[in-house]
């Protein structure tokens, strides 16, 4: 549905998570009896779940504890683990930045150079864990640095920026030829981000298993303030599952779509997943774990970028331990820990077995659901407050 912006514009009206909401079906079930385990190429998963590759949220070894718990870690390779040796005092300078000077702070610190020796040992160091190794890099260093993490293990690629198409058109360089890149590689790809059905459809043509979707939304991202882009996350999920809709019809091949972003909840992880998303990628949430490398702050991929920052420095504190957030028990009531219990839960007293199953529920566009109700919440700041 289009709406008029002005007498020479239409757009359509979009939502995000805190506009929708899922509803009940005739039917219920018990959580035990709800499957949420994620198939991506030969591998699997007990749980729907990448941690992004943002450095204050996957270490080697929070990728290997995330592993071990039925989830993904993505390593940023060209992040802090890639350019420094040992990057516990780094981590310390970052956590001890003023906010007026984070960024410049952050900026000074990315300028070290990237080390393909270092990311041979970060990958192997993940390998020897006995997990499943996944790493991002953008598609401007991908031909540089691809060849190094394969022949260290790396089990799969995730060709990520703020925005990833399949033509992008340069007269400066040499733009990356997706579709050449991917078919020639061994290992499966996951490429975005993308927030719309045409840009889906065409990075799905490219080759790749998996496409993000998510433009803007992250907690620690200013994109959508920066360069004014972005769709809210419940439209850009549907509008991405019906590509792949498009996509499967027209070759049989079924592509997955990964929820990259703006979630904080279990519900808002469920809503993803009514919208049509396989899986879902999350940051803040395992920032604030007691593991997480970022001593209790989060920062975005294109925050410490040299001529245009494009996220900031955001403190999460620690505030349980990782199994505790993914797996429970809560000990809050807000929604933030146990989230795929949370997701469990949703998916059984909606009636639906699984997550392929959860796709097809009913959702409505509910703007009031957050706050009906919710009055003394609110007042008092918790629970939904």
């Amino acid at each position: 549905m289009e709406t008029e912006v002005g007498k020479g514009k239409k757009g359509r009206i979009t939502y995000g998570f805190d506009d929708i909401a899922i509803v009940p079906s005739r039917r219920t079930r018990d959580p035990e009896e709800v499957d949420i385990s994620w198939k991506f190429g030969k591998y699997s998963f007990e749980l729907p779940f990448l941690a992004s590759a943002m450095d204050g949220v996957v270490s080697p070894k929070t990728a290997a504890n995330i592993g071990k718990l039925g989830g993904l870690g993505v390593l940023n390779l060209e992040g802090l683990q890639t350019r420094y040796e040992n990057t516990d005092k780094i981590f310390d300078k970052i956590a001890s930045f003023s906010n007026e000077v984070a960024t410049n702070g952050l900026q000074e610190i990315y300028k070290e150079p990237i080390k393909d020796e270092l990311i041979a040992k970060r990958i192997k160091e993940i390998k020897d864990s006995g997990v499943v190794v996944a790493a991002s890099l953008t598609p401007q260093r991908v031909e540089q640095h691809y060849k190094t993490a394969i022949d260290a293990g790396l089990d799969i690629l995730v060709i990520q920026g703020t925005v990833v198409s399949a033509e992008h058109v340069s007269q400066v360089r040499k733009p990356l030829d997706l579709n050449n890149f991917i078919s020639s590689l061994n290992v499966p790809v996951i490429a975005g981000g993308c927030c719309s059905y045409s840009t889906a459809l065409h990075l799905m043509r490219t080759g790749a298993l998996g496409v993000l979707v998510g433009v803007g939304p992250g907690h620690a991202c200013t994109t959508r303030r920066v360069l004014g882009i972005g769709v809210p996350q419940a439209t850009a999920i549907a509008d991405v599952a019906a590509a792949r809709a498009m996509y499967l019809e027209e070759t049989g091949r079924y592509v997955h779509v990964i929820a990259d972003g703006g979630m904080r909840t279990g519900g808002d992880i469920a809503k993803a997943i009514a919208c049509g998303a396989d899986t879902v990628m999350i940051g803040s949430p395992i920032a604030r774990a007691s593991e997480a490398p970022g001593k209790g702050y989060h920062w975005g991929m294109a925050t410490f970028h040299p001529e245009l920052p494009r996220g900031t420095r955001v403190k999460t504190d620690k505030q349980a331990p990782l199994k505790e957030i993914l797996l429970g028990p809560a000990k809050e009531n807000d929604g933030t820990l146990n989230l795929f219990g949370a997701l469990k839960t949703s998916l059984a007293t909606c009636g639906y077995e699984n997550i392929k199953a959860f796709q097809k529920t009913e959702v409505v566009i509910a703007p009031a659901l957050q706050t009906e109700g919710k009055s003394l919440q609110q007042a008092q700041k918790v629970g939904m407050g």
